[in-house]
């Protein structure tokens, strides 16, 4: 059995995947962190989940705790894994990390849009990025990966195989895409309070969101991104627009989506439009592409659960290549539905 630790175990992330791994044949949750949940029977601060692990509980990190852990889930805020992930790879530990640490190439556009230095610029090269429909064999041989943030991943497989197959000029993409509120994170803001979200639909981060720059690294196009907070809990569905390099067949983009994915186990090319609730509680990717003759643009849709794909999932989805296990183990392709 795989000895996993979870950094950020309290949060909503954490107790996702706490709930994947209860089912996982081959990873188990031993470890968990929470420095804000401390103390705490993991029952009381996750009752979801609290009968599948009756004598768990969540403790402050202590690096010598990971004595005996094989692997680290981390998901903690942006500018905390930089400051841990040293140490734990000097372990010899294999490390998910979730946050924005490492997911960018450069720490100068890093700086730009987190608004701080990066502290450990020398460990950018030892994390691969992580989403493996597009670096699978990369991850497989890795001891770090950072996993995709939930806005990125929807964009980029809803587009790169387009723009890599020249369907979309470069630097017309626009995205509009619509989170769930669990998508801030479980600390108490008015912003995201039930008197605020519900019945309420809203645009935020205006041409300065910070998964721009994930975007752009990835697709190496320029994005115009405008994230929106959905009432609703879970999923994210992205919208997104890119002029069309040339004329083409209606079903073209749909086409070279199916090209892409179509041995994929978890993304799924729909002819009709995707909703977020066919995806919720899975691993899975929905996505539909268009040509429209009359605007000469491409249409293309991406729905996925940010707990799920955009977060959990998707990390567990990489510790399974990086353990040589089935891609699949532990994950559903199959959303809960109503």
């Amino acid at each position: 059995m795989i000895r996993a630790a979870l950094l950020g175990a309290s949060g909503y992330v954490g107790g996702e995947l706490l709930r994947c791994l209860a089912m996982h044949p081959a990873i188990a949750a031993t470890r968990l962190f929470g420095d804000s949940k401390a103390g705490q029977a993991l029952g009381q601060v996750h009752p979801h989940v609290g009968p599948a692990y009756p004598d768990a509980s969540v403790e402050r990190f202590d690096l010598d705790a990971l004595d005996g852990v094989d692997l680290v889930f981390a998901a903690l805020p942006h500018g905390e894994s930089q400051k841990i992930a040293g140490p734990i790879l000097d372990r010899g530990l294999k490390l998910v990390d979730l946050g924005a640490d490492f997911r960018l190439a450069d720490p100068a556009v890093y700086a730009r849009w987190y608004g701080l230095e990066h502290a450990a610029p020398e460990l950018l090269d030892r994390f691969v990025y992580g989403i493996p429909e597009l670096n699978r064999e990369a991850i497989a041989s890795a001891s770090a990966v950072s996993a995709a943030g939930c806005y990125p991943t929807a964009t980029i497989l809803a587009n790169k195989p387009l723009l890599d197959a020249g369907l979309i000029s470069p630097g017309s993409l626009i995205v509009d895409a619509a989170s769930g509120v669990s998508g801030a994170g479980r600390a108490l803001k008015e912003g995201t309070s039930f008197n605020t979200v519900e019945g309420s639909f809203s645009a935020y981060g205006l041409l300065n969101h910070r998964h721009t720059a994930e975007m752009e690294q990835a697709l190496g196009s320029e994005v115009l991104f405008t994230p929106h907070l959905a009432p609703m809990t879970r999923g994210i569905l992205a919208t997104c627009y890119g002029t069309a390099a040339r004329r083409m067949n209606a079903d073209e983009p749909m086409q070279v989506l199916r090209n892409q994915y179509g041995s994929e186990p978890f993304v799924h090319v729909t002819a009709d439009a995707p909703s977020t609730k066919w995806v919720a509680g899975s691993n899975a990717v929905q996505l539909t592409a268009r040509y429209d003759e009359r605007t000469g643009r491409v249409l293309a849709i991406a729905a996925i659960d940010n707990l799920g794909k955009g977060a959990a999932g998707q990390m567990i989805q990489c510790a399974n290549l990086m353990f040589g296990l089935a891609e699949t183990t532990g994950l559903s392709v199959c959303g809960v539905y109503p």
